[in-house]
């Protein structure tokens, strides 16, 4: 009792900016620990190669399948002052994943959310499963979620303090985010039109000479996007019919329904790996509205015959509650967002992000020390999850690691240091490029399908790696050993006993498999096999696929 009274009393006494900040410290070591524990995933290793050849070549195109350019120019950076690896290439996302903290302390400055509120929501972005996994992860996911969270208070703090500034930055902020992925546009349309609502009820006022502040913000945000998207001028017209690619790509993608979902897949996803925090979502609505029923009852005076509203508490540019209309705005966002992107044809892990952002201010609404109580216990959860996403050195049976590469392959890469000449006979190669770029890549030879066994034996490499079922029964000479490429979550496999798995997450993952045939002299300075059977064709599956 009298440890629990202590931090009591040490939480009430430190202000929410001390608070944040240890938080903050805390979500960088999380993200910073083993950050190369895990191979690159396929996408990682094609946004990492992209950069190199960037930095090599000095060439980017903008192409809608690999999204917009700033990924690419901002990890350029990073390569050229602290050189290329894996942890240089994650180690931005880990500095704008946890400066989502930060961020929040401009929320609590402004009066949108109290210091309990502040606090909890900040822990959640801390040990949140998603927000670690993907802040740890080279995509421009967690890029993007941090300017929308940058724009959204740069608006709030223009329309309060009628600073021209800030406007201009929020016109930055949104255009930045806008080089990150060509989803950014839903959630400013989200934005506006909650915005447009407002201000049509008179709960917001916009500052005395907006139209020349949106002016100059449109035009910093025109700017911005010419910058990055015409390479800084090298090409011009691109920037032009960006627009209209990135349109046409998305749609033929969500027609094709190349990885495709049920509508509620982001609350199987939530439910999975944000359970807590989805239900302290669920609870903050009708906490709220069994709130708005007593204010109701209690907030209309008979006068009359008729009913009279009581006048607002908190005149200003933003009329009434603040924290409530933000509560109320951060609903909107989160359903919108879970709407929008169900309906969306392209079903993947990491755009739960921006779903789930939103409903973390959702869950922190209403924190009393229940809740608080509650929050912390969530915590727990998320801490546990966490660690098992992203700080366990296997091969994991999750969704969120979708067509994640294997950590079997850094045996192949091995194996591949060891040889002077390999044969790729497939189109299963990635993240090849990435680990042996540049003079690295003079000992591979590429077919890119299965080739006649003559041609094999007219190079004579040292190893050649096929597609399991583009594969060889035999290749004289060498020995066959089975690896897994890449993985995900198999639903087919684990449909029939979906409780046990969501308990334990075992059972059976959908794999691209690989089959590699080595030289007897590698096997055995590798250590594969004993020199004793190493006679003949004879395949030693050292490891067996799943």
């Amino acid at each position: 009792m009298r440890a629990a009274e202590s931090i009591r009393n040490i939480y009430t006494n430190a202000s929410a900016g001390r608070l944040l900040l240890l938080i903050f410290l805390i979500s960088l070591l999380i993200r910073l620990y083993l950050l190369d524990l895990k191979l690159y995933h396929h996408d990682e290793a094609i946004h990492a190669w992209f950069v190199y050849e960037l930095l090599t070549k000095g060439t980017y195109m903008y192409d809608p399948m690999y999204h917009g350019p700033f990924l690419y120019y901002a990890t350029g950076v990073m390569f050229t002052l602290f050189g290329e690896s894996d942890s240089i290439g994650r180690m931005l996302p880990v500095i704008f994943g946890s400066c989502l903290i930060p961020l929040l302390y401009a929320l609590f400055r402004l009066g949108y959310l109290t210091k309990n509120q502040v606090v909890v929501a900040a822990l959640f972005i801390a040990v949140s499963p998603d927000m670690v996994y993907f802040s740890r992860f080279l995509r421009h996911d967690i890029f993007q979620l941090f300017f929308t969270l940058a724009c959204l208070i740069c608006v709030l703090a223009w329309i309060e303090k009628e600073r021209w500034y800030y406007a201009a930055l929020a016109g930055l902020t949104a255009a930045l985010g806008m080089t990150c992925k060509e989803d950014m546009p839903i959630t400013l349309l989200i934005f506006a039109s909650f915005f447009l609502f407002c201000i049509y009820t008179r709960r917001v006022t916009l500052p005395r000479h907006w139209i020349r502040h949106l002016c100059g913000a449109v035009l910093i945000a025109g700017v911005t996007g010419l910058l990055f998207y015409s390479s800084f001028g090298a090409s011009p017209e691109t920037f032009f019919n960006a627009g209209f690619r990135a349109v046409d790509h998305w749609v033929s993608m969500h027609e094709e329904c190349r990885l495709c979902g049920p509508p509620y897949y982001y609350i199987l996803m939530l439910m999975m790996y944000e359970l807590p925090v989805l239900f302290l979502a669920i609870l903050s609505i009708v906490q709220y509205g069994l709130s708005r029923r007593k204010k109701n009852r209690e907030g209309f005076v008979p006068q009359n015959g008729h009913h009279q509203k009581l006048p607002d508490l908190h005149p200003g540019r933003i009329s009434g509650d603040k924290s409530e209309l933000f509560f109320i705005f951060s609903v909107y966002w989160m359903l919108l967002s879970l709407f929008v992107y169900g309906i969306i044809g392209e079903k993947v892990p990491w755009l739960l992000l921006h779903q789930f952002l939103p409903m973390i201010f959702v869950a922190v609404y209403a924190m009393g020390r229940k809740k608080m109580l509650l929050s912390l216990l969530t915590c727990i959860y998320l801490v546990g999850m966490s660690w098992h996403l992203c700080f366990v050195p296997v091969d994991i049976n999750e969704p969120i690691a979708q067509v994640q590469n294997s950590e079997q392959f850094r045996e192949v890469m091995d194996l591949i240091d060891l040889s002077d000449s390999v044969v790729i006979a497939s189109d299963t190669y990635w993240p090849l490029p990435w680990y042996y770029r540049g003079q690295e890549w003079h000992k591979f030879t590429f077919y890119g399908q299965r080739v006649d066994p003559e041609v094999i034996y007219r190079n004579d490499p040292d190893m050649v790696i096929t597609h399991d079922i583009e594969s060889y029964p035999a290749l004289a000479g060498y020995r066959m050993y089975p690896y897994v490429h890449s993985y995900w979550f198999s639903w087919w496999d684990n449909k029939d006993r979906l409780v046990p798995y969501y308990l334990y997450r075992d059972g059976k993952k959908g794999s691209i498999n690989i089959d590699v045939f080595i030289k007897p002299d590698i096997a055995v300075e590798y250590g594969l096999a004993d020199a004793s059977v190493l006679s003949g064709n004879l395949t030693i599956p050292r490891i067996r696929s799943v």
